[in-house]
């Protein structure tokens, strides 16, 4: 699964609490035959299915899970049985007249179920069509436990049986399943009843059934010995903003195919587009039938920018990633959820770096996936990437920064350490031992220990079992007889003071002088001495590759500001964001962070003026209506403007992807602060959509049209609501949506907040537009949403229900916020509290970062030059 951008802080689960592997094992699931009526006008569906089992040890009663199913009848080997379902613990109990006898039987059920119009189950997705009409769309989402809202389940990962699945959709409908279509049947009443072939032996949340007025199209991939259709499915009109992602998946598949060295096991591979939205996530791997919202999957060349094209691909390289790691292999539990969303969030950034080197994806990932983990990491709100997962709204928080982007950082740090090759070895024994199965971490170090012929497991425990970010620390470093000798200390970094408490990691480093030799150490510990060949400038944790913050003394410091731009790019990154978020931390003055930057000049790479523009962004941020805001914003256009002007307003033939996403960068942080330049190029632009919807440029549409709205006047406002009402594009239409709550005006924003209590949107564009408007006014939106809780909470996931309304107030710089989570949080569950927890100490986290830096902003923006 990959999370939705926007929502990746505000997970959690407020469905009733489900102890850890709570279903009995005397009974286990072999193949489920299930078929389904949907009535997607009234909003229900009916169902019936057999289900063969295999009876472990002789049992009266046997239990599985269902949730908001009206359980009709339920049998045992085809006999009437008598059935009590618990809401609580989300489970139904059969229980029969006699002890069922070891071996095989079988269960079936009779229900009707909801289709629900939020992604839980199986779910409805509204749009307009181009020509103005209106659609209605199904979807299912099971993960982590909805499958039980589609059919009675044993709805837990280890539970793998197979699947043979049969549909019935309105006449002239599509429908889609995880296997291929065996056999559509015209009914009397003209509906069609889809057969699909058998699948595999999986998991139930893996399942998945759609169907709506869809448009399949398809290349061939895989070999000659294992063909596979690649598919991309598409409300009608549009399948050819598909191409992209076909061509794309064409490549992956081979390249994946070698690298687990187990060829992809089913015939074909649907890649599904949704036009809406979700908070929780924006697309999921079920196997063979990867379902994606519209703006993960289809490139529009007239709307969108390069960054889009980028996140396409990393998105289709995340969700097939988990073909193999998460469908193939399966965690055994949800405490182990980071094998399947670790290992594809560094499988994508592994595949982008190998098919497009031109997008520098490792040195980009030491800027950003790695920073954003260390930014939950070294705070009170961490855990360790491996949890005890045993209520279902753990399950929930489970899908974080720490689960997918330390996780991520782990991994790469561990191939750095044992090796490309010997890293892919283990891979490959690991996929070839366990397909089809399920499995526990130290079942995947076990196999990377075999084929490195070194105790992984030394070095990744302190990494996997407790939260936090190592800390190593140069004290000094000297050159003798050609050889520098460097003593080296690891400690913990911390942003506040239950983040900073004493622990120990075995890091592993290369550590070496610029352009010299290197060497390979393991850092613990209060002292560690490493000799390496040569003398020069010393570059601890050289290429990034390890999971640690670094520290110099100042004699070694002053040597990287001066060699800066002999440092290779990541090291560059790595340093630079090193620099700042110690001095955030009061390890360091931000004066270092401030050297550093001013050595990134006019040559310098696309992606040190974007870490540049983040940091600064990050910094008019935080002192946002104070009396450093302006001459902070003077400052920061003085330093980006020229950059802009440099590589200018409009794409050239041939120019780096990495220039576009600068672009993109550059508009979007000068124009949020409303630079004379930029706003007026953006109240020109916006004014031809009245007559022309495409009339900005694609690679600029984006930040342009988030520039006007930011800066909006009530005027532009009813121009942007008339846009949005306007648009029938589904994907533009959300799009506008959400630049309706991005206006810094007060009166503004509360005009859009009014629009929530209209019809005028779905329910996840309201959940939309209420988060934009957070954005900027967090205290306003969230008193909004406490103040309108039933409203609120009929237009939100459950999934996201008790994080989202918290999540609102994350932005605050009021003292009072923290007292009004708090109290907001207690009327949840305590296993719902999480978030709450969280976004409070992200605050308190925001605001010491703020009182540390404030002298040295001050001084930074009075500074000449």
């Amino acid at each position: 699964m990959k999370l939705a951008v926007a929502a990746a802080l505000a997970l959690t689960v407020s469905t009733p609490a489900l102890a850890a592997g709570s279903l009995p094992t005397d009974v286990i699931p072999l193949v489920y035959d299930i078929a389904v009526t949907p009535n997607a006008q009234a909003m229900t569906f009916t169902g019936t299915e057999t289900v063969a089992i295999d009876v472990k040890a002789a049992t009266r009663t046997i239990t599985l899970n269902a949730t908001d199913l009206a359980i009709g009848a339920a049998t045992f080997d085809g006999k009437p049985v008598r059935f009590t379902l618990d809401a609580p613990s989300q489970q139904v109990t059969l229980t029969l007249p006699g002890a069922a006898t070891v071996g095989r039987h079988t269960v079936g059920f009779r229900w009707t179920g909801k289709i629900g119009q939020s992604a839980a189950g199986l779910f409805a997705i509204d749009y307009t069509n181009q020509d103005g009409s209106k659609a209605r769309m199904l979807a299912t989402q099971f993960e982590a436990a909805d499958a039980r809202r589609f059919a009675p389940t044993w709805d837990e990962p280890a539970f793998k049986a197979k699947f043979r699945l049969k549909a019935v959709a309105p006449a002239g409908q599509l429908a889609l399943s995880n296997m291929p279509v065996t056999s559509v049947v015209k009914q009397a009443d003209n509906t069609q009843l889809y057969s699909f072939a058998e699948t595999p032996i999986m998991s139930s949340y893996l399942l998945y059934l759609g169907m709506g007025d869809l448009e399949r199209k398809t290349v061939q991939a895989g070999s000659a010995g294992h063909p596979v259709e690649i598919g991309v499915v598409t409300r009608r009109g549009v399948s050819d903003q598909g191409d992209y992602a076909l061509e794309q998946a064409k490549r992956l598949l081979p390249y994946y195919n070698s690298y687990f060295g187990q060829p992809y096991p089913l015939p074909k591979l649907d890649m599904i587009a949704g036009p809406g939205s979700s908070q929780f996530f924006s697309a999921m791997e079920n196997w063979g039938a990867i379902f994606y919202f519209e703006p993960e999957l289809l490139f529009d060349a007239k709307r969108a920018t390069e960054s889009n094209r980028q996140r396409i691909f990393t998105v289709v390289a995340h969700e097939m990633a988990h073909q193999w790691f998460g469908d193939l292999v399966t965690m055994r539990w949800w405490d182990d959820l980071w094998l399947n969303e670790g290992f594809a969030s560094w499988m994508e950034n592994k595949s982008a770096a190998d098919l497009n080197p031109t997008w520098k994806a490792d040195a980009a990932a030491v800027s950003s996936d790695r920073e954003a983990a260390m930014g939950i990491d070294a705070t009170a709100a961490t855990h360790p990437i491996i949890r005890k997962i045993q209520t279902v709204d753990q399950i929930g928080e489970a899908f974080d920064g720490i689960t997918y982007m330390k996780g991520q950082a782990v991994i790469g740090m561990l191939e750095s350490t044992l090796g490309a090759e010997a890293f892919r070895d283990g891979i490959r024994r690991y996929m070839a031992k366990y397909k089809y199965g399920n499995t526990e971490t130290e079942q995947l170090w076990a196999e990377l220990s075999a084929a490195a012929g070194q105790p992984v497991a030394d070095i990744a425990h302190g990494f996997t079992l407790q939260g936090g970010v190592p800390l190593v620390t140069l004290s000094s470093a000297t050159c003798v007889g050609g050889t520098t000798r460097a003593t080296l200390a690891q400690g913990r970094f911390g942003m506040d003071a239950a983040s900073r408490t004493p622990q120990t990691w075995n890091v592993p480093l290369v550590v070496g002088p610029l352009g010299g030799a290197e060497t390979r150490s393991v850092v613990t510990g209060p002292a560690t001495t490493v000799s390496v060949k040569g003398c020069g400038t010393l570059i601890v944790n050289k290429g990034k590759g390890s999971y640690t913050r670094v520290m110099y003394d100042q004699p070694a410091h002053d040597a990287l500001v001066r060699d800066y731009v002999r440092l290779p790019l990541a090291d560059r990154l790595g340093t630079l964001a090193d620099d700042y978020a110690l001095a955030a931390g009061g390890y360091q003055d931000l004066s270092r962070f401030f050297a550093m930057m001013e050595q990134v000049g006019p040559a310098a790479d696309p992606l040190e003026w974007s870490l540049v523009s983040a940091r600064l962004g990050g910094l008019n941020g935080m002192f946002e209506g104070t009396p450093l805001a302006a001459p902070l914003t003077a400052k920061t256009a003085a330093i980006l403007a020229p950059v802009l002007k440099r590589i200018g307003f409009s794409a050239t033939a041939g120019e780096s992807p990495l220039v576009g996403n600068l672009r993109e960068s550059l508009i979007g942080r000068l124009g949020q602060s409303g630079d004379p330049a930029v706003l007026r190029q953006a109240r020109d632009y916006v004014d031809k959509l009245a007559t022309d919807p495409t009339a900005i440029p694609p690679a600029i549409r984006q930040p342009i049209l988030s520039t006007f709205a930011a800066n909006a006047t009530a005027a532009d406002w009813e121009q942007l609501l008339a846009l949005t009402r306007a648009e029938t594009n589904p994907v533009a239409k959300n799009r506008f949506v959400s630049l309706l709550g991005a206006a810094h005006d007060d009166a503004i924003a509360m005009r859009a907040l009014a629009l929530l209590k209209t019809d005028t949107f779905t329910a996840p564009q309201k959940a939309a537009l209420l988060r934009a408007v957070s954005g900027g006014h967090p205290d306003m939106a969230f008193d909004w949403a406490v103040a309108n809780r039933p409203l609120v909470e009929g237009f939100i996931e459950e999934s996201s229900r008790s994080g989202f309304v918290v999540g609102l107030g994350a932005g605050s710089d009021d003292p009072a916020m923290p007292k009004k989570i708090e109290a907001f949080a207690q009327t949840l569950p305590e296993t719902s509290r999480g978030p709450a927890r969280r976004v409070i100490s992200g605050i308190a986290v925001r605001k010491a970062a703020a009182d540390r830096l404030r002298p040295a902003v001050a001084a930074w923006v009075a500074k000449a030059g």
